[in-house]
């Protein structure tokens, strides 16, 4: 991730990257390499006055103490996602970030990804009528990656990796007040932190909506599947296959059809003239406007588009998951 942000912040001119610190030996290397001074120890970066902005992209459970140290010291953080293992060590930050007069922000950057804003498109748009429900998903076949990922004390595991940026942006998408939820995480190859999960969100105005993230899976099912009371949209991958098949007037009369052993007229398909197919209504975005804003906001010019509030938030929305898995019950949340 580093060296993704490196890729990023090279076509952002509000912020240039003068190092790093990386307890890998060759980590450091390919900083000097690049160019790039490779600090003999945080507390070199800390000590270093022309740094302004310190970038945390470590193992889930270092962030909260790098991000105190770094506040502590008068740097702007930037911090990977989660931010945190659990809420409590959020609020340390942010009482730190509150203490210095240090801006601090979470790197959820896949609220500027083309499926995602997408979706919000279709839905702020009515398109599919009263939408009712809808399921955000990502799956794979290649198991867990990496080493620490793996690891319960690390803050591994899918839930934290993948499940705070689906569930950051679907209450963006129903952003009434969430009432339940329901979870239940999977361990196919006997890891110790999951492998996976099925989510299940009910809202207060009455959506709901299915969360899945999994790693064992060898055929996909669609990214995204958005119900509404006049249409369906799908998105399949993030190549941005799939369409809308909207309700038309055409379609008074379904006839029966042979179902297996049986017949049904509920389940018959829409004909040609009682169904509209339409493309999907693609978002383009720039995730570099979230290092653009973190800028301007750790200047005062603009407000922080990842508030920690929001992130506080989603923190305690996976403590909930947990909690339901853990007791195998339907959790109430607030």
């Amino acid at each position: 991730m580093g060296h993704e942000h490196l890729r990023k912040l090279a076509e952002v001119s509000e912020l240039s990257v003068k190092g790093c610190f990386d307890v890998k030996a060759e980590k450091q290397a390919l900083a000097l390499s690049l160019g790039l001074t490779a600090y003999p120890s945080f507390q070199a970066v800390l000590d270093d006055a022309q740094v302004s902005v310190v970038l945390i992209a470590t193992p889930n459970d270092s962030h909260r103490d790098l991000a105190v140290a770094a506040l502590g010291a008068g740097k702007h953080v930037i911090c990977e996602k989660p931010v945190a293992l659990n809420t409590a060590e959020l609020d340390d930050i942010v009482a730190a970030s509150k203490r210095a007069g240090r801006l601090f922000m979470v790197h959820q950057n896949r609220r500027w990804d083309e499926d995602y804003l997408t979706v919000k498109k279709i839905l702020d748009d009515g398109t599919l009528g009263r939408f009712y429900h809808l399921e955000t998903r990502v799956l794979g076949s290649r198991g867990i990656p990496g080493d620490w990922r793996k690891l319960e004390r690390c803050g591994g595991g899918m839930m934290l990796d993948w499940g705070v940026h689906l569930l950051d942006r679907l209450v963006f998408l129903i952003p009434g007040r969430i009432t339940q939820v329901f979870c239940k995480m999977n361990y196919p190859t006997g890891q110790e932190v999951d492998e996976g999960f099925h989510l299940f969100l009910t809202f207060e105005s009455g959506h709901t909506a299915l969360v899945e993230v999994g790693t064992c899976h060898y055929q996909a099912l669609p990214l995204w599947l958005v119900l509404g009371t006049q249409g369906t949209a799908v998105i399949q991958d993030w190549s941005m296959s799939g369409g809308i098949v909207a309700k038309a007037g055409g379609d008074t009369d379904a006839k029966p059809i042979v179902a297996g052993a049986g017949l049904t007229k509920t389940m018959a398909p829409r004909t040609e003239t009682g169904e509209l197919r339409l493309p999907l209504p693609k978002v383009s975005s720039d995730v570099r406007e979230f290092y653009r804003n973190f800028v301007a906001a750790a200047q005062g010019k603009e407000e922080p588009r990842i508030k920690n509030t929001e992130v506080r938030r989603i923190l305690q929305l996976m403590e909930a998951a947990f909690e339901s898995h853990r007791t195998g019950q339907v959790v109430a949340f607030e």
